[in-house]
């Protein structure tokens, strides 16, 4: 079942191919695709008949490319019928796969030897299947090719797939695997948009907004959690908009591009700060305020739940949860009518459980009833929120300088001061006036420090170029390369709990692999090359090269563990560790 269900994943190759990949094709997001080989390219399949009991298949697998060893599939048949099959696989590269799970593949070319069980009678037909994957992010469908053996002549001729593989009565086989490749992308991208509720930053809003539940009426809860609805997948698609404008425009960007701004950071860290004093019952936001600045993750109005959701997704961009950057990368590949569906899946994963708590009494049920406890965990949820403030200053810091970050900083005491002189007094409300610009203008400082130090440098790893991995390599050694960013949660779990611990860093030296970091805490039209050479949107890219230039990276999952990571160090290493024993 799990190699059904991964095989099914995996179709979602075949849109991408059915879309074409010529040069001058352009992508969701206006730049051009990766330039993928037609898969009779990618897989050179040649058959020779060794003997009367005996056939050799020889696959001559283009740089770049690998086959799955237990997607191999044969069938040889005669006028007698079935012929029984003695396969004989060479040894494949151990590879922990995103859809299958721990399997082999094969890199360069592959030999699989047929015994026969019996002779063949004059001629036989072969089917061989295989599937492979581009190490730049596309995998193909099964493949399936078809040979008229003839055992007295020892010759061997291709069959045309079209008179072996008839097409289904109604639909085209392309058609049909464009449509469950989809498919299947559009439930991947819902997953994951379901799962960043889970994130630290989006949360608390979506707590609020549940909690607000408790003494609505059906008639409310409906209609205001539709409106948040309608907040979130606009939103989504507004950001796939800007990123098919922008990058039609020669930016290289992508998911959470707009992190890369400290004047964005900056502002979104004063948005939760007013947030946090309105939920600890410091300032009280007026209506018109709360449903266009910072109350309306704490209060009703119809406005205030659509901006709700716009702010959700706003603050859902530092993170990339599971399944969310495979549909990013699929989005990329494809025109901008599929990419922007793929946004609006995700917008209504993200959305979905707010609606299920809308409509379904027995996910309300497991709410305590309403009471005092509901003010006590308005006032707790503030401190979620000042965390992330406090994490978006330090980021503001790491792309600009410890002085912006103090300006900014004092920005944000005069906004609280601001917030708390605003009230209907007129010169009260002038001074708040003038402390909301003062706020701004502090907000708005830049350049006191130079250019940040170098995270890698500072922190002991390589930085990242393109011609230093390559000398590496040359020198003959693998090298391990972190594409990450200050303000990626996915990035920063990784490294915390499995990248930079000790025992990780001592593997990565007992393997004799160099760690680089692709930092784009900033943007950078380089590193956004490489993402796009691997077929990503977004980050983090975990990219491992063995030290053999012709060889292709290895490309990890975005959530790692160590597990992973290790056997993927033995892999380009080519010998096991005593290290393995600190896991």
């Amino acid at each position: 079942m799990r190699a059904m269900l991964a095989s099914l994943l995996l179709l979602v190759s075949s849109v991408c191919y059915a879309q074409g990949f010529g040069a001058s094709d352009r992508n969701a997001l206006g730049t051009a695709p990766p330039d993928f080989l037609p898969v009779e390219e990618a897989y050179s399949l040649s058959v020779e008949i060794v003997d009367q009991n005996t056939i050799l298949l020889h696959w001559q697998i283009e740089p770049g490319y690998y086959l799955y060893q237990h997607q191999f599939a044969f069938a040889l048949r005669d006028a007698g019928g079935d012929i029984a099959l003695d396969v004989e696989l060479p040894q494949g590269l151990h590879h922990t796969d995103e859809y299958f799970g721990e399997v082999q593949i094969h890199y360069d070319s592959a030999d699989v030897m047929l015994g026969l069980a019996r002779p063949v009678q004059e001629r036989a037909t072969l089917s061989a299947t295989s599937q492979g994957c581009a190490d730049a992010g596309l995998c193909y469908p099964p493949h399936r090719e078809v040979f008229e053996l003839d055992f007295n002549s020892g010759t061997v001729t291709p069959v045309a797939p079209s008179s072996t593989q008839p097409a289904a009565a109604d639909t085209p086989p392309a058609v049909a695997a464009e449509a469950a490749g989809l498919l299947t992308m559009l439930a991947l991208a819902f997953i994951g948009g379901a799962i960043l509720n889970l994130m630290p930053c989006v949360f608390p809003i979506l707590s609020l907004k549940v909690l607000s539940f408790a003494r609505s009426t059906d008639h409310d809860r409906h209609l205001h959690s539709w409106l948040y609805t309608g907040g979130v997948i606009a939103s989504f698609v507004l950001v796939a908009g800007l990123l098919i404008l922008l990058q039609q425009a020669g930016n290289a960007i992508g998911w959470g591009f707009q992190l890369q701004s400290p004047g964005f950071v900056i502002a979104l860290a004063y948005l939760f700060i007013a947030m946090g004093l309105s939920l600890s019952g410091v300032i009280a936001m007026g209506g018109s305020l709360m449903n266009t600045g910072s109350g309306l993750a704490s209060r009703g109005g119809l406005a205030g739940s659509f901006f709700t959701g716009v702010l959700a997704v706003v603050v859902a961009s530092p993170c990339t949860a599971p399944f969310m950057g495979t549909a990013l990368g699929f989005a990329a590949s494809q025109p901008p009518r599929i990419g922007l569906l793929v946004f609006v899946a995700l917008g209504a994963g993200m959305a979905a459980p707010l609606l299920l708590f809308s409509y379904s009494g027995a996910a309300r049920a497991l709410m305590p009833k309403p009471g005092p406890w509901m003010e006590t965990l308005k006032q707790f949820l503030a401190f979620p929120l000042y965390a992330t403030a406090i994490w978006l200053f330090w980021v503001a810091g790491r792309q600009t300088g410890v002085n912006t970050m103090t300006a900014a900083l004092g920005g944000a005491l005069v906004l609280a001061l601001g917030l708390w002189l605003w009230n209907e007094r007129r010169w009260r409300r002038m001074m708040a006036v003038a402390c909301l610009a003062a706020a701004a203008a502090l907000g708005s400082l830049r350049g006191l420090d130079g250019d940040r130090t170098d995270a890698a440098s500072a922190n002991g790893y390589l930085a990242w170029s393109e011609d230093e991995v390559t000398a590496l390599r040359e020198a003959g050694t693998a090298v391990f390369v972190d594409v990450t960013a200050d303000w990626c949660i996915t990035c920063i779990a990784n490294e915390t709990a499995v990248l930079r611990t000790d025992a990780m860093i001592e593997a990565f030296a007992d393997h004799g692999v160099v760690y680089m970091v692709a930092d784009w805490t900033n943007q950078d039209a380089e590193i956004a090359a490489l993402l796009q050479k691997h077929g990503r949107n977004g980050i983090p890219l975990y990219l491992m090269y063995p030290a053999d230039t012709a060889q292709a990276p290895l490309v990890l999952p975005q959530v790692l563990s160590r597990k992973t990571v290790l056997e993927a160090l033995q892999s380009v290493s080519g010998k096991n560790s005593g290290v393995a024993a600190n896991f």
